[in-house]
């Protein structure tokens, strides 16, 4: 059985468009847990206590993957839940916008398709260990704000948003008004899978 683990092991940066260097996180908790993918979770502020991030990744990731018809155990995330100011830096390090965003998304391949509406190829899954999507970090005080401004419950919030930076990771994007469509769309009915409403 595979394992969600909250530690300081992020995936790779390798071919992400931004990337100058590789983020640095020094964990601060850490805990585990039996689960059904490898997703390494490193929280950094004590206020994501609130939520149980670890069983919000893995209900996001599976219903994701599942939907698009991928083994979830043959994959792994890493996630870093940090504070705004910590987002703020690595958004100003890896995209040249120094304030904090609700999620972001670093690939560990470029899997986007070259033609607007296009579903991206899936990951080539070989024997082995799991194959590396990427790494998401999360802002605990912009995910909390959003919440709270769309009158929903931050879990559900955050399973949005998780769900979301993995699709990033697989290719999808929002970029022009085709592939929006196309994420959106997804997402919706991921969500719909965990019995969380359209989050648009």
């Amino acid at each position: 059985m595979s394992l969600v683990r909250v530690n300081p092991i992020m995936g790779v940066l390798a071919n992400w468009p931004y990337q100058r260097k590789r983020p640095q996180f020094d964990p601060r908790v850490t805990r585990g847990r039996g689960l059904s993918m490898d997703i390494d979770i490193l929280i950094e502020t004590p206020e994501w206590e609130i939520v149980d991030l670890p069983d919000l990744a893995e209900a996001a990731c599976v219903a994701a993957l599942e939907d698009l018809g991928l083994d979830p155990t043959r994959f792994a995330l890493s996630i870093l839940a940090g504070t705004d100011a910590r987002i703020a830096e690595l958004n100003a390090d890896f995209r040249g916008k120094p304030t904090p965003t609700n999620v972001l998304s670093w690939p560990s391949e470029d899997r986007s398709p070259d033609t607007p509406g296009a579903i991206p190829d899936p990951p080539d899954i070989s024997d082995g260990p799991p194959e590396e999507l990427g790494d998401l970090a999360l802002a605990y005080e912009t995910c909390a704000r959003e919440a709270i401004e769309g009158k929903k419950p931050l879990p559900h919030h955050l399973t949005h948003l998780i769900v979301h930076g993995l699709l990033h990771c697989l290719g999808y994007d929002h970029e022009t008004d085709l592939d929006a469509d196309l994420m959106e769309g997804l997402e919706t009915r991921i969500l719909a899978r965990l019995g969380i409403l359209d989050p648009y």
